[in-house]
């Protein structure tokens, strides 16, 4: 059971159609790009969230989506970045990226000493988040629902967790809502 109420928080802030995908079966994000949200000044919007991360993981597919996707920009993030991956990438020139085939719990180690004292944000897949949470390792899910259906694609999160409801607004086109874990798998 996850118990932290204070300090820094293990965070899977993400977006989701409304039938609970995080991306299409080919790993698209177009039906989410499109629309509409205050990041800078909506209820949990991006920037808030971002001014409290002092470190980032990710898999390898969404690492892979940010290279495809976003190859003309200097990578995005400015806090240390780890890539969970069994595959080979090219290392980074623009940022602090660290590629690994640690277990989750170093993996969390090594980001609580970078992070100082900032929370860590599990960025995806939903996979990732679901070990993270196995573990007992993450405590909030604040996820933003679009209007939006996809029928399949990657699942926001591939398991059972019990989880309670600590916020919910509206922003722009997105219902969004704010959980705290209370146990994983339930």
């Amino acid at each position: 059971m996850t118990t932290q109420a204070t300090g820094p928080r293990t965070v899977y802030y993400t977006a989701s159609s409304l039938d609970g995908f995080i991306a299409t079966p080919d790993h698209s994000l177009d039906w989410l790009l499109s629309r509409e949200a205050d990041n800078e000044n909506g209820p949990m919007g991006m920037t808030a969230f971002m001014a409290g991360v002092g470190a980032i993981v990710m898999g390898a597919n969404t690492y892979q989506w940010l290279l495809d996707n976003e190859s003309a920009q200097p990578w995005p993030y400015e806090v240390a970045t780890w890539v969970c991956t069994h595959r080979e990438f090219a290392p980074r020139t623009d940022g602090d990226v660290r590629f690994t085939q640690d277990p989750v719990e170093l993996v969390h180690k090594s980001m609580t000493e970078v992070a100082a004292g900032k929370n860590l944000w599990v960025v995806g897949g939903g996979e990732l988040a679901g070990q993270f949470a196995d573990r007992g390792l993450l405590d909030e899910v604040i996820v933003s629902i679009a209007p939006v259906t996809l029928g399949a694609g990657a699942p926001l999160l591939p398991r059972r967790l019990e989880l309670r409801v600590d916020e919910v607004a509206g922003n722009g086109e997105f219902a969004c809502a704010r959980y705290t874990v209370v146990a994983p798998n339930g």
